[in-house]
């Protein structure tokens, strides 16, 4: 016969749930439409099927995630793609199982998908460490320019945080995602540097970004221990060819020259649910 032991209060276990200490779950899909299947459709399955993705779609449905976009994509590797964002999982997961039990389910085939939490990065500094970055860049503490920019920095800083970790998507039309790794090459091993060094790349290529301010809106997301890959990028553009000058100047830095690998690329165009359908085409005349 066993026996359990009561926990006493220091030996309290650990909280069980699924939703993230910091930040929230997110997920990349990416569907076509099976068109040989779609034209054994009848009228009415077209027309009620339609109907329902619209509504499974709908990003202020009572019970859609927090965060919900549909999107166009560009080229063959998709149709639409849709990028879903919550505290659950289940609740993100719950759309691509309504989309394929809807009615137009058997002619949408899942072609790619990444899986992902939201995080502050440890190379995004402290009140503190922005303070002891802006003396070694050669500020003088206590000077003028030092304290304004301190203060600048700790008015902005709780936004700043909260922008990566619970996410606003911003209005703009283009959007683009692709997973990264970073080398564990011999030579060219990321992890094995020393943080400090990986603190300097790292801010040499933040510094590379903040150039398309007011042009380009970026979020990394970790799929470390999710998924294959062990970041999700997700640009927003003002315009298309922000999106290939960012990249391009960015690749650049020697975090991304020296240590980076990157996966597949996916350009899409934000739309509404009915605007994706017309979009491609799906009829029911």
């Amino acid at each position: 016969m066993s026996h359990h032991r009561p926990s006493t209060s220091s030996e309290s276990a650990p909280e069980i749930s699924l939703s993230p200490k910091d930040g929230w779950h997110c997920s990349h899909l990416y569907y076509r439409f099976n068109r040989h299947r779609l034209a054994s459709f009848s009228s009415a399955d077209v027309s009620t099927g339609k109907s329902q993705l619209e509504e499974i779609l709908d990003a202020e449905a009572s019970e859609a995630p927090q965060r919900l976009q549909v999107s166009v994509v560009s080229g063959h590797k998709a149709d639409f793609g849709l990028m879903l964002m919550d505290p659950d999982p289940l609740k993100i997961d719950a759309v691509s199982q309504k989309i394929a039990s809807s009615r137009l389910g058997p002619s949408i085939e899942p072609g790619y998908s990444f899986v992902s939490v939201t995080e502050v990065s440890e190379y995004v500094p402290s009140v503190e460490q922005y303070a002891k970055r802006l003396i070694s860049e050669g500020e003088k503490k206590d000077s003028g320019s030092y304290e304004a920019k301190v203060a600048a920095y700790r008015k902005r800083e709780p936004m700043m945080r909260r922008q990566r970790l619970t996410p606003d998507f911003p209005p703009w039309p283009a959007t683009c995602f692709y997973p990264m790794n970073k080398k564990r090459e011999v030579g060219e091993n990321w992890f094995s540097l020393p943080f400090s060094q990986r603190n300097q790349l790292m801010a040499e290529h933040a510094k590379s970004g903040m150039l398309f301010a007011g042009k380009v809106s970026q979020l990394i997301s970790v799929g470390v221990g999710l998924d294959d890959w062990e970041w999700g990028v997700t640009l927003w553009a003002r315009n298309p060819g922000f999106l290939t000058e960012i990249v391009y100047r960015m690749r650049f830095d020697e975090a991304s020259a020296r240590y980076a690998e990157f996966g597949p690329f996916y350009t899409s165009y934000i739309t509404s649910p009915s605007e994706m359908l017309e979009h491609c085409q799906i009829s029911d005349s």
